[in-house]
């Protein structure tokens, strides 16, 4: 006999698979936005310059990974169309035994001994609006609610695989990926292509250089031919479109860990904290904000949790703006790296405005705050989400 939970997942699966022409259709006549080439339905995305939004509440059908067509984009300029049998990686520093280049074609990388892992792509800045609609703080920055996330299922190889092939030495400290996409001017500064270093302790452990999103080649938008995956780190380090990798003996830099991707404010140093790595954690409902629901009925809400520190061990529900909190069911076998979905059913019987508020706590024991520090360039913002709705 089917469980609960088998009956709740086959529930949620029914609906995609019945409009699956439709949505093709809808793809199919879609827009599109200068510098990425995939069709971006309104429906789906909040076109926001050079980048394009998931639309949170319209993932509740995706299951647990984010099909490529419906995955956010962040981009710093536009989406380049490279040909992957044109590509090579180069590998090349000081931080190399011979210190001299080495380079790998596509087919190369692809013989390889391959790897699949599934993992949460979380832009730095997701939830950055909120530091103003919610805590009443003035921010800079792309204005992100809460849809710069993703979860998809990559293949590639280790990058500890390639650069002991490439010939790392014992006393590298540093790797820079560097993308293939136009540099970067900002302010009337060329700040170049894109790039970020990662400490060599993690280009060592379970970094993967990904060939492959959801069993498919990556698309373009999504890094094509090759792209880094840094698991649980900010979306910055898992860099696109990727030409060269830099091996360095002494600490490397860029402006995406001195200008960028650091947090600047009253709470922190002049010169601002130190670079960051780790995402945090959050969780939030599959609706829209100020979503009006019937008095009187039974309504399943539905949403996701996730932490890049350690398995969700819970998701707690308040459905009267805090005062109260319940235990949310977990549709998902929480993992590391991973997000679960979770649900809970709420009948409401007075009319009126209600705050919607869902808390994850994961199982190093970190629990979302009500407040988060602000930083000027609001970056991970992790509070529990005042989430308004009205019932009629």
């Amino acid at each position: 006999m089917p469980t609960r939970r088998t009956l709740l997942k086959a529930a949620a699966v029914a609906p995609v698979l019945s409009q699956l022409p439709l949505a093709r259709k809808a793809f199919a006549d879609a827009p599109t936005a200068p510098g990425i080439v995939k069709p971006l339905p309104g429906e789906y995305f909040t076109v926001r310059g050079t980048n394009a939004e998931a639309n949170f509440a319209a993932l509740a059908d995706t299951g647990p990974l984010t099909p490529a067509d419906r995955f956010f984009v962040r981009n710093h300029t536009t989406t380049p169309r490279l040909d992957a049998s044109d590509w090579k990686l180069t590998v090349w520093g000081d931080g190399l035994h011979r210190r001299s280049p080495v380079t790998f074609t596509y087919g190369q990388l692809r013989s390889l001994p391959s790897v699949t892992r599934t993992a949460v792509l979380e832009c730095a800045g997701n939830g950055r609006s909120l530091f103003t609609a919610q805590q009443g703080e003035t921010v800079t920055g792309t204005s992100w609610t809460y849809g710069a996330i993703g979860a998809a299922r990559w293949r590639g190889v280790r990058l500890r695989d390639v650069l002991h092939r490439a010939g790392i030495a014992s006393d590298a400290v540093a790797v820079m990926p560097r993308g293939l996409d136009d540099e970067y001017v900002t302010g009337g500064v060329n700040l170049g292509r894109v790039r970020r270093p990662l400490p060599a302790a993690k280009a060592l452990d379970d970094v993967i250089l990904a060939y492959e999103m959801n069993g498919e080649p990556l698309p373009y938008d999504h890094g094509h031919p090759v792209r880094v995956i840094a698991p649980s780190w900010i979306g910055i380090a898992s860099v696109k479109w990727l030409g060269d990798l830099q091996v360095s003996a002494s600490p490397l830099a860029s402006p995406w860990t001195t200008d960028y991707y650091r947090l600047f404010g009253a709470a922190y140093p002049p010169g601002g904290s130190e670079p960051l790595t780790r995402q945090t954690l959050k969780s939030g409902f599959h609706l829209p904000y100020g979503a009006v629901l019937d008095a009187g009925a039974t309504h399943r809400l539905t949403g996701r949790a996730w932490s890049a520190y350690a398995p969700v061990h819970r998701v707690d529900v308040s459905t009267d703006g805090g005062t109260r909190w319940r235990r949310a069911e977990l549709l998902d076998a929480p993992r590391r790296g991973g997000w679960v979905r979770f649900t809970t059913p709420w009948h409401p019987r007075r009319t009126g405005p209600v705050t919607l508020l869902s808390r994850t706590t994961d199982a190093s024991g970190r629990t979302q705050p009500e407040r988060t520090v602000h930083n000027t360039q609001g970056y991970l913002f992790d509070a529990v989400v005042r989430h308004a709705v009205t019932v009629v």
